[in-house]
């Protein structure tokens, strides 16, 4: 089981809801059980969830930023302002992870960013998709040229699913990587590109339980790209069945 005091949501989840209504949503999440939330677009959401967070007993410790892509400080900004300590890249664009210098160039941006987040008290860390495993360069997953090439100060969020849609065996990958893991995206489905497919934890092909094992202690963060149904019913389910907990 997991406790909620390590569990968290990423907002991206549920961003149909917040754009109909943000502190509804909010509300939602906090009653549900949650105590943490991942948000994306951190600098435009940032005085909306200053007023939301504190008002729903919730916290962000780690958002998603495009610091390879956009002026990192706003971003340092807003995330000090709403008590966030890590700041992890979500994206880094496919055609960059098909040479060992490419991903070697993506690690000297993080490493660069990293330096700069330190002065403001931030780690910063990198969350993959599936083509950065897709990419084997030498025998080696993408990802773990990038783990290997990165300074100790930066981290990794590791999205199991799309690790698993991306060929790995995600319980080992986790293994090689060891203590630079600090945080997992969990979500569930039937394995495939189809974001559609994908349904709450528990509820899918993902072999959940054997990679929450081989990563103990790390934030683990839920998300799911897309959903068929009513989303918060997958919100709700996912926290369930990972904590146990009957849902309000």
């Amino acid at each position: 089981m997991v406790a909620v005091d390590n569990l968290s949501l990423q907002l991206y989840t549920v961003r149909y809801k917040l754009e109909e209504d943000f502190d509804a949503t909010l509300a939602r999440i906090a009653e549900i059980g949650y105590r943490q939330v991942e948000p994306f677009g951190v600098v435009g959401m940032a005085d909306k969830l200053a007023e939301a967070l504190p008002k729903y007993g919730l916290s962000a410790p780690t958002t998603h930023a495009g610091l390879l892509k956009e002026d990192s400080g706003p971003i340092f900004e807003a995330a000090k302002r709403l008590g966030i300590s890590t700041v992890i890249d979500p994206f880094v664009d496919p055609a960059r992870w098909q040479s060992a210098d490419d991903i070697k160039a993506t690690a000297e941006g993080l490493n660069k960013a990293a330096a700069e987040a330190a002065e403001h008290g931030i780690t910063v860390g990198y969350h993959n998709h599936h083509f950065e495993l897709e990419s084997v360069i030498d025998g080696v997953h993408g990802l773990e040229i990038l783990a290997e090439n990165l300074s100790d100060e930066v981290i990794l969020e590791v999205d199991t699913y799309w690790a698993a849609v991306g060929g790995a065996d995600v319980p080992a990958l986790l293994g090689r990587l060891g203590d630079r893991v600090k945080a997992l995206h969990i979500k569930d489905g039937d394995g495939t590109l189809n974001n559609k497919a994908q349904v709450a934890v528990g509820a899918g092909s993902i072999a959940v339980t054997d990679i929450l094992k081989a990563s103990p202690g790390t934030l683990r963060v839920v998300e799911l790209d897309d959903f068929e149904g009513e989303i918060f019913d997958a919100v709700a389910g996912s926290f369930s069945y990972l904590t146990g907990e009957d849902v309000a």
